[in-house]
């Protein structure tokens, strides 16, 4: 199977097929960025307020959803399918299976799970990123879709 190293080979739609996978590296959730995140976008009392998460069903912070999505899209980006084709993001949606909190290592695998011709010049492709605890918990899914060049001529 071929996967690109952003900025370092061409990847056209042509090249792509469902059921290419990458495993990503695993991402540890960090307290102190779980906070700044939260302050910034996200600020809830489950998220920043220790006291209050205390009294409820998690015991603890818990993190943003979107930063546990974040946290794993950094690690895709350094293993991108797509390189220096990749036109545009058309949609993404995230599923949310189960809490992170801070210390929590996140595992993750991305995998071209649809693809379709969109024009002479595009197609889009499916990229769905599931992420598990180290022990295989699902903690969340996340599908990509994403608009790529195709093979000129």
């Amino acid at each position: 199977m071929l996967f690109v190293k952003k900025g370092t080979r061409m990847m056209y739609f042509e090249a792509l097929a469902c059921g290419m996978t990458r495993r990503l590296p695993p991402v540890t959730m960090q307290e102190e960025e779980m906070l700044a995140f939260a302050r910034r976008y996200a600020d809830v009392p489950l998220h920043t307020d220790e006291d209050y998460a205390k009294t409820t069903r998690f015991g603890r912070l818990l993190a943003p959803g979107m930063l546990s999505f974040l946290a794993v899209w950094a690690a895709y980006l350094e293993e991108d399918f797509f390189g220096e084709q990749l036109v545009a993001g058309q949609s993404q949606h995230i599923e949310w299976h189960a809490p992170v909190f801070a210390g929590d290592v996140l595992c993750a695998q991305a995998e071209i799970t649809a693809l379709t011709p969109r024009s002479p010049r595009t197609g889009t492709a499916e990229l769905t990123i599931r992420v598990t605890s180290p022990d295989g918990k699902p903690l969340l899914t996340g599908v990509t879709q994403a608009v790529v060049q195709r093979q000129p001529g």
